[in-house]
């Protein structure tokens, strides 16, 4: 079926009690077009899910909106305005952040002020970022190898790879992530693993994982000296989160409240979907508001302190934007030309501080601490990947940018 733009009369997916079946979302396919424009705000009534609550302390964001709907930018299909690419790219929220201040907030598509919305693989930078303090507090060591805290991998690709290597993506672990469309490939098997998708109808799968765990262990060929590429799989965010919870005897939802979605001063409690196992998905299960996903981002602009505290090692902070950026591929130089991946983060330039949480679909938050700035666009493209649509979102960012005298 086709998507439908935010100029255009929605289907009434899941409208009615009971809604009719035409129009009840698919669990096969709830993540494909339209049905993924109701489910990522409305998760909880799809999957089980654990929560991540929020602390007594919110974090004040004051307000200056700016109008920047008519700023005009080039894009792959000519020039544009920002209302004009809003609407093309199927945005949900967006929010931009200048100086700690909102300068633009907009909600769509039924989104509002106090809706979570599934962020993909952005989910990624917030388990990590959840990491920095157990680093810190020496809890988890990224020179240490994988097997050190998790035993039962000897027996995996993962021997011999260290988790600073699982954080950089540089293992050389075989995972396919090719095409997300494929539901044989590993990332289909993924799916079901998390609890995400149901068997596909007429697939033999009396060997596929029962859990994402289950799935880490499945996993036995290196196809690469460990640390010599870098290759984007999901599953080793997984493996570092399950390594974040032999070290603390905690749950991950547990482990991010307390380590950063309680001091980060959130305004809501965020949810993970969790596996059949119970497992939180590290790698893309993570729902969150939009505002506290711009929190998110500004606590990277101010070096990790929040309210006075420091909530996330400063040193962490300047190794993502500054660090020893290691190894990138052909594709993600399609994105970033002299870009690079580390801790979980996509680096825009490595001569530069800027950094992206990316998930498919269309989920981003931009930090520029050049600039003072801080993005969140919130998304449901018909696709899971779409270069053009992301080159053109970086254009978006870097001409609000401008018009601000930045």
């Amino acid at each position: 079926m086709h998507s439908y733009l935010n100029s255009e009369t929605p289907p009434p997916i899941m409208v009615g009690t009971p809604p009719p079946p035409e129009w009840r979302v698919p669990m096969i396919d709830w993540d494909r077009p339209p049905w993924n424009r109701w489910a990522f705000q409305h998760m909880r009534k799809l999957l089980p899910t654990a929560s991540v609550p929020r602390g007594d302390y919110m974090r004040p964001l004051e307000e200056t909106q700016v109008p920047i709907e008519g700023i005009t930018f080039d894009t792959g299909a000519g020039p544009t305005t920002v209302a004009e690419w809003i609407d093309r790219t199927y945005t949900d929220g967006f929010l931009v952040l200048m100086d700690g201040r909102i300068i633009h907030e907009s909600y769509w598509n039924g989104m509002s002020l106090g809706s979570l919305h599934l962020m993909q693989s952005v989910s990624k930078s917030i388990t990590a970022t959840a990491a920095a303090p157990l680093i810190e507090e020496g809890l988890l060591d990224p020179y240490a190898l994988v097997t050190d805290v998790l035993p039962e991998l000897a027996a995996t690709a993962w021997a011999g790879a260290t988790l600073g290597q699982v954080m950089d993506m540089t293992s050389g672990v075989r995972f396919d992530e090719s095409d997300y469309a494929n539901r044989m490939s590993d990332i289909g098997k993924m799916d079901v693993a998390s609890g995400w998708k149901p068997v596909p109808p007429g697939y033999e799968h009396a060997d596929w994982p029962a859990s994402v765990h289950d799935q880490i262990l499945s996993l036995k060929t290196t196809e690469a000296v460990h640390g010599t590429r870098f290759e984007y799989r999901s599953i080793e965010t997984d493996v570092l989160a399950h390594a974040m919870e032999r070290v603390t005897g905690q749950r991950l939802p547990e482990i991010v409240s307390d380590r950063l979605w309680k001091p980060l001063g959130a305004e809501a409690e965020a949810y993970f979907t969790v596996d059949p196992s119970g497992y939180a998905l590290a790698c893309g299960g993570f729902n969150a508001s939009l505002r506290d996903l711009a929190r998110f981002g500004q606590l990277y602009l101010d070096g990790g302190m929040v309210a006075g505290r420091q909530v996330i090692p400063h040193a962490w902070i300047a190794d993502v934007q500054g660090g020893d950026h290691g190894h990138f591929n052909d594709h993600g130089r399609d994105y970033f030309p002299n870009g690079c991946y580390r801790n979980q983060f996509w680096i825009e330039d490595r001569d530069r501080s800027g950094h992206f949480c990316l998930g498919v679909f269309g989920q981003c938050i931009y930090v520029s601490p050049e600039r003072g700035m801080v993005f969140v666009k919130l998304s449901t493209w018909p696709e899971a990947t779409n270069p053009q649509r992301m080159k053109d979102t970086v254009a978006a960012f870097h001409a609000i940018a401008r018009h601000m005298g930045r």
